[in-house]
């Protein structure tokens, strides 16, 4: 019998925007089944909302990138099961964005937050349900937990690959496409600069009042990064940052998906944008995500390193040089929880 819903940050149906904007349970009036938030005053499941549950189904979709919160909304469920003993099972959903390719630094203890509980690169190229498995025992979870594996996926695969529906699992990832270049273009929620919320190509357009576009794009094509064009524009968002106000920017088109590197080209983008405009460009000041004293970007980088380094000056070579290392130890460790 089926009991009680339970919803991650942006709604049971996708429906609510980013970064705290909380909402709270209901009841059902499809199912008269009470829906609990898992995104308001409580980001886990409580004791009294996992009685007379003798098992917690977690369907959820994941998009690759470390800092999408459903993959620790999970973490906070296997958590609250082991210690009201009841038994999970999660029902494995593809990476959209393929199992193989791994990018971006590895996540600092120190910088642990609800964009990142647990050391994990941006991109890490795994399924939830290899994260399930992989978290509930390398981090001692130890939850009594299956995972349902999926028929006919292989790491190769892109979300297109799989012949399913893109169902929007937030409102601000309306493609597959969203996916691919969210990795690197999310690290704009650290800063002022718009990352294109309040357009029809949220994380594929970007920009901020004052820019010259031309100037913008001239000096992102200087950095040779492969797989990846830039067009020059101009833009009004219709919420969030710089509502009704006209942005100059860009627009980031994929041109070779196989190539494109998304981290080092977000991490470009801040670069540029950070030495170009230093009177008007700025790192975002807390709270963000529940985090009320470290920097929005260091948390989502999941380290202060990077944001040093740019600041100093360092060329991308050597920005991504600093976790080439950590993603073969990463590669390591995983390996024994791939299912596929």
């Amino acid at each position: 019998n089926l009991v009680a819903l339970f919803g991650p940050q942006h709604g049971i149906w996708g429906e609510t925007q980013d970064n705290m904007i909380e909402w709270e349970g209901f009841r059902d009036v499809r199912t008269g089944l009470p829906v609990y938030s898992l995104y308001g005053k409580t980001r886990s499941p409580l004791p009294e909302m996992l009685e007379n549950l003798d098992c917690l189904v977690i369907d959820l979709p994941d998009v690759g990138a470390r800092y999408y919160t459903f993959v620790w909304t999970m973490v906070l469920c296997l958590k609250a099961c082991k210690e009201n003993k009841v038994s999970c099972i999660v029902l494995d959903r593809p990476n959209p964005i393929n199992g193989n390719m791994i990018e971006g630094p590895v996540l600092e203890p120190e910088f642990s937050s609800f964009v990142g509980l647990y050391p994990l690169p941006i991109r890490h190229g795994m399924t939830i349900g290899e994260l399930a498995l992989y978290f509930n025992r390398e981090f001692g979870i130890d939850c009594e937990l299956t995972v349902v594996p999926m028929k006919g996926w292989q790491r190769e695969m892109w979300f297109e690959n799989t012949g399913l529906p893109w169902i929007m699992p937030s409102p601000n990832m309306p493609t597959p496409d969203t996916a691919i270049v969210y990795p690197g273009m999310a690290l704009l929620e650290g800063t002022n600069v718009s990352e294109g919320r309040g357009t029809t190509r949220p994380f594929e357009i970007f920009g901020k009042p004052g820019i010259d576009p031309y100037e913008l794009v001239k000096a992102l094509k200087r950095e040779g990064l492969p797989g990846v064009k830039y067009r020059p524009l101009y833009f009004i968002p219709t919420f969030n940052k710089y509502q009704g106000e006209i942005c100059g920017g860009a627009q980031i088109y994929v041109t070779d998906r196989s190539t494109f590197l998304p981290v080092l080209t977000g991490i470009a983008i801040l670069r540029t944008m950070y030495h170009l405009y230093p009177e008007t460009f700025k790192w975002r000041d807390p709270p963000y995500e529940y985090e009320k004293d470290k920097l929005p970007i260091d948390i989502l980088l999941g380290t202060d390193k990077i944001r040093i380094q740019i600041e100093k000056g360092y060329s991308l070579e050597e920005i991504s040089f600093s976790w080439k290392e950590q993603i073969e130890d990463f590669r390591t460790r995983t390996r024994p929880y791939l299912l596929y």
